[in-house]
């Protein structure tokens, strides 16, 4: 195993105050009830599937690169911004990273698991990087030039092209409550299905997107609605999920209450028996929605910025002690300096590594 580069003191003091509440907590929910990260886990987990001998190669060939190379866990970078937040908001902090090269670069120096990014970018540079890490091509992106600004998740590309590149793995959004959820859901419903043909990986962003979910605070981010959108996406065989740390719960009584009608379904078990406030047991109701860890959680959450060493750090304990399998950290590593960069992912890497932070 990669001899670690951040010892289990400074985790400790990157946590603060929250160190003591979030290296020893004990979750509600059991972890005898989770498929953990492990070195067998695609053995354990997948093998009983249906999912085919080419698409097991490529899941293992995920979990075996990289500085958590056969660990069970995840480091992934990924750079579809330019077209989300577009080009300019991204890349203006740090120029190189308009040379879609650089952002390949970044993966390899910063020891990834993988890197995630748009079908143009992969396929300037797959001839020279297919066989040096694992690609994920990213099939689907919101934009932001139409007037007024609209959010929905459309077609880039296909997985055929994705297949072409090289890539071991397709990834997708889903705006899960919005108006186009559900083309959304039928759309990539269908390219997951093809990816499995071709024997490549299935990852889907679970995002939340609906006005309404604004309220007192911000209910994209709540553990129930989350957990639910995890839940859908599984549902459509995705292998991995990607969701933001949650950060709040009752989004579904939030929003009837907004709106004075009935809105979902859920059962007050969920807040009283599955969850409390604590950020890692909201975190294991997500894995718990990914069929109790069986499809990997990976995480990311808070906003970029100066604290953002000790958020990423912090971020990554919770995902670990929730029984998720990593995180994926974009704009944090991008938008500084390519070494400060390649810094941040190592130390998110050695949470990790580190026996010192255990499952919850």
């Amino acid at each position: 195993m990669t001899t670690t580069l951040l010892e289990v003191n400074s985790i400790q003091a990157l946590l603060g105050e929250e160190a003591e509440y979030l290296l020893t907590y004990k979750a509600k929910v059991s972890q005898d009830l989770l498929h953990l990260p492990g070195t067998d886990f695609i053995d354990r987990v997948w093998l009983n599937s249906d999912r085919s001998p080419q698409v097991l190669r490529n899941l293992q060939q995920l979990y075996s690169h990289g500085r958590l190379g056969n660990t069970g866990y995840l480091s992934i970078l990924p750079v579809d911004q330019g077209v989300e937040h577009s080009a300019g908001a991204s890349f203006a902090p740090n120029p190189i990273y308009f040379d879609p090269e650089n952002i390949i670069k970044l993966a390899i120096a910063g020891g990834c698991n993988a890197v995630a990014t748009t079908l143009g970018v992969l396929g300037s540079v797959s001839r020279k990087y297919a066989h040096k890490i694992p690609l994920i091509a990213k099939i689907n992106h919101n934009e932001l030039l139409t007037f007024p600004n609209q959010y929905d998740q459309i077609l880039f590309g296909d997985v055929e092209q994705a297949w072409n590149l090289g890539a071991v793995a397709v990834g997708a959004t889903i705006y899960f409550g919005s108006e186009q959820s559900a083309r959304q859901i039928q759309e990539i419903s269908q390219a997951f299905k093809r990816a499995h043909e071709l024997g490549l990986v299935t990852i889907l962003w679970c995002y939340m997107r609906n006005d309404t979910f604004k309220q007192d605070q911000d209910y994209h981010l709540a553990a129930d609605l989350t957990g639910q959108a995890n839940h859908l996406g599984v549902t459509i065989e995705a292998d991995i999920i990607k969701q933001k740390l949650p950060q709040c719960n009752r989004g579904y009584n939030a929003v009837s209450k907004a709106t004075n009608q009935s809105y979902g379904k859920t059962d007050e078990r969920v807040y009283t028996e599955l969850t409390s406030d604590h950020p890692i047991d909201l975190t294991r109701y997500q894995v718990l929605n990914c069929y109790c860890g069986r499809a990997g959680l990976i995480n990311s959450g808070g906003a970029s910025g100066k604290d953002d060493f000790a958020e990423a750090i912090r971020t990554a304990v919770i995902n670990k002690r929730a029984g998720g399998t990593g995180l994926i950290s974009g704009r944090k590593t991008f938008q500084r300096p390519f070494e400060e960069g390649v810094k941040l992912f190592h130390a998110i890497q050695d949470v990790y590594l580190s026996p010192e932070v255990t499952i919850a």
